[in-house]
């Protein structure tokens, strides 16, 4: 989708915040609400360098503006209004947003300083939301009106459910990803290269810098795939009889992130061909679990199934003995494959809106408990990994027993496997719509 009709979904989107957002401030009694982009925070107390701003969430559900102390004023029966500083620096400015769609769908003033911006906010009862509440006193609003806890709750819940626009920019970050995923599949199976230089290849194949990307690219080879969020990078190349790349990363598109995590393999030899097998059993699991995916179901259920299935793969690769129940019952499975199943995804990589209500006590990690609906976005991850005090609690149990603890050690090098898309609930026969897939239709494999 180009931008044109990004931009024509973008006033669409903007409609509907103004009637959401009309009925959630009635709800509240509020009569307007000021979302603060955020400020600039500094890489460290001992010198004057910031990180690049990461806008606040809120913020940016109505306009891609990664710009600092900007405010969006939001009165039910008035256009929204975006105050901007005129604090422009010879040091350093901001990015140029993707799109001005946001110009044409909005009013906007430029004021000198805060304080001149709060009489922009205008009468009555205003709330103020922001990553810093006590920036709320900048621009006149008392304490006690800033991120009400009801307010934040409200719209955390009309970000659960995603609008054309997102799901269209949702899409095409799944389509800058594509370029990464695709170009570090290549460089694996075409010598040798150490994860850095596999992390700078993904940022120049999707023409992003570090900053701009959803999250820190996850960049595994060999072990290192048994941290599950490895972004400590080795430096050198490394080259085994049998050896394993998990990339998990994505790219952006107006604020909206991709989160895609892919597991290649090469080499030979007897372990080089179990892992092979193990990589294809769980992408044909995690193929099987979108499948799965019910309108209505409690997305834990969805959960409780991947432990299932991760435990009939245990027994299929031969890590496992027993029956299926015993392998799960054991906690087998949990020491394989400790992390949820998803999270909701949007302007956050773990997004707001789908974890309410608390998973139950075996499942502390998860972080999607709602049930089912359309329009959420979610991702769907399982994994088998073969992470060392897992392991040795494991084999600390009776159900040790049940394990295979000379494949284990065999299969250890390689690190674990993990296979993630990204999928909008759309209801109806096809339920569910791989925006992943769609660009990356193969989930990992031998290159």
């Amino acid at each position: 989708m180009d931008g044109r009709d990004l931009d024509r979904l973008y006033a669409l989107h903007v409609a509907d915040l103004e009637r959401r957002f009309e009925r959630v401030l009635a709800d509240g009694g509020w009569d307007a609400v000021a979302i603060h982009s955020g400020s600039l925070v500094k890489r460290s107390t001992y010198d004057d360098q910031h990180w690049p701003l990461r806008p606040c969430p809120h913020f940016q559900h109505w306009l891609p503006l990664a710009e600092p102390e900007a405010l969006l004023v939001v009165r039910p029966g008035r256009r929204p209004l975006l105050v901007r500083l005129d604090a422009r620096s010879f040091w350093e400015r901001p990015p140029a947003p993707e799109s001005d769609a946001f110009a044409g769908a909005m009013d906007g003033v430029v004021v000198a300083g805060s304080a001149a911006a709060a009489g922009h906010l205008g009468p009555g009862r205003v709330a103020f939301v922001g990553e810093d509440p006590g920036a709320a006193a900048r621009w006149g609003v008392p304490a006690e009106q800033a991120c009400p806890p009801s307010l934040m709750k409200a719209l955390d819940g009309l970000r659960t459910t995603k609008t054309p626009y997102e799901v269209a920019c949702l899409a095409e970050a799944n389509r800058r990803a594509r370029a990464g995923h695709e170009a570090l599949r290549a460089a694996f199976a075409g010598g040798d290269a150490s994860e850095l230089d596999l992390h700078l290849l993904f940022l120049r194949a999707t023409a992003q810098d570090d900053w701009e990307t959803p999250y820190k690219n996850i960049v595994a080879l060999g072990p290192n795939a048994a941290t599950l969020h490895h972004v400590a990078y080795g430096k050198a190349a490394t080259s085994r009889e049998a050896e394993s790349l998990l990339v998990d990363a994505g790219a952006a598109c107006r604020g909206y992130g991709s989160d895609i995590t892919r597991t290649w393999t090469r080499g030979s030899g007897a372990a080089a061909w179990a892992f092979a097998h193990l990589v294809q059993e769980v992408d044909g699991m995690q193929q099987r679990l979108c499948a799965a995916v019910t309108v209505g179901a409690p997305y834990e259920a969805l959960h409780d199934e991947s432990h299932r299935q991760v435990g009939a793969i245990l027994r299929e690769v031969g890590l496992a003995r027993g029956s299926v129940e015993e392998i799960v019952a054991g906690g087998v499975t949990r020491a394989f494959y400790p992390h949820g199943l998803g999270h909701s995804l949007g302007l956050q990589t773990h997004d707001v809106g789908c974890s309410e209500r608390l998973a139950r006590a075996d499942n502390p990690f998860l972080r999607n408990t709602t049930d089912v609906a359309v329009g959420q976005v979610f991702t769907i991850e399982p994994g088998v990994y073969f992470i060392e005090p897992l392991l040795d609690a494991l084999r600390a149990t009776p159900s040790g027993a049940l394990v295979d603890w000379s494949l284990v050690r065999a299969l250890a090098p390689l690190g674990g496997v993990r296979i993630e898309d990204d999928v909008h609930v759309v209801g109806g026969e096809a339920v569910v719509r791989n925006l992943t897939r769609e660009q990356l239709p193969v989930g990992g494999g031998v290159v």
